[in-house]
């Protein structure tokens, strides 16, 4: 009976460990991701799944919101063209109120964003999943924006 319950203990012990390794893994990621856009770093564009679904969800005027979605591919070739223009304004994002959830198999990131420049804070959220080789890799990331031009590639 105590070599079972030994066991188990064990068993739970390595779980969290390795929990709360892979949490504070993703948690360093979404870290290293917000140091690399603010820093236009040509190594955002090797964070991203070439299948990761990119949404931008548009706030409009009257508080209501549209999804306008686009492949990984797309949405990086927009990010090397604007980000000349973004680091001339020394445009970067703050964040607040991140936090941490395990998903099945990967991690849900979510937190509030503040344009540089704005008052306000909009809702934002990766999901990121370690592969096989052990790198992190977003699969999945939603970020709500008032810029109203994004409402043409809305479907």
């Amino acid at each position: 009976m105590k070599k079972i319950l030994f066991t188990l203990l064990t068993f739970t012990l390595v779980s969290l460990t390795v929990y709360a390794d892979n949490r504070q893994e993703a948690l360093d990621f979404f870290n290293n991701y917000v140091k690399a856009a603010n820093n236009y770093e040509n190594s955002i564009s090797t964070m991203y799944a070439p299948n990761a679904v990119i949404i931008r969800q548009v706030v409009k005027p009257d508080g209501t919101t549209a999804n306008a979605y686009t492949d990984t591919a797309t949405y990086l070739k927009q990010m090397r063209l604007s980000s000349a223009v973004a680091k001339v304004r020394k445009y970067k994002n703050a964040y607040r109120n991140i936090t941490v959830l395990q998903l099945k198999d990967g991690y849900k990131i979510s937190a509030e964003r503040q344009p540089s420049g704005e008052s306000y804070w909009l809702k934002t959220y990766q999901i990121i999943k370690k592969q096989p080789n052990g790198k992190w890799l977003i699969t999945e990331e939603m970020m709500q924006t008032k810029v109203q031009q994004f409402l043409k590639y809305v479907k």
